[in-house]
């Protein structure tokens, strides 16, 4: 996860595209990631990532027709929110405390679907 400068510690990346979806690795995100297509999800790993305790990382997913597929360490503390036909499958949970990662998924097909590492 990158850091964002000094100037502006608010920086939020967008990635845009009307068909297709985004692969995300945790070394090119920001604190906050928007990811927006027509058809299309998100493929996310953060498995590579150290994230501090007490951070929160915000990835906001917007489709049509796509879910989220989050790979992310034990340690890390999902929260998934948002509007969508599909649920939400976590494969176990997760430790308490430590860093957050927070998903905003919203669309009208697609579910989240949590792997930890």
């Amino acid at each position: 996860m990158t850091k964002s400068s000094g100037a502006d510690p608010r920086k939020t990346d967008v990635k845009v595209s009307l068909i297709g979806g985004h692969r995300l690795a945790g070394a090119t995100l920001h604190e906050r990631t928007v990811t927006a297509s027509l058809i299309g999800g998100a493929d996310i790993d953060l498995t590579d990532v150290g994230i501090p305790d007490g951070a929160e990382l915000r990835i906001t997913k917007l489709s049509l027709i796509g879910g989220v597929s989050l790979r992310v360490p034990r340690n890390v503390r999902v929260d998934v929110r948002g509007l969508r036909l599909g649920g939400v499958k976590d494969d176990g949970p997760s430790e308490p405390g430590g860093p957050t990662v927070r998903i905003d998924a919203w669309g009208l097909v697609g579910g989240v679907s949590i792997r930890r590492a």
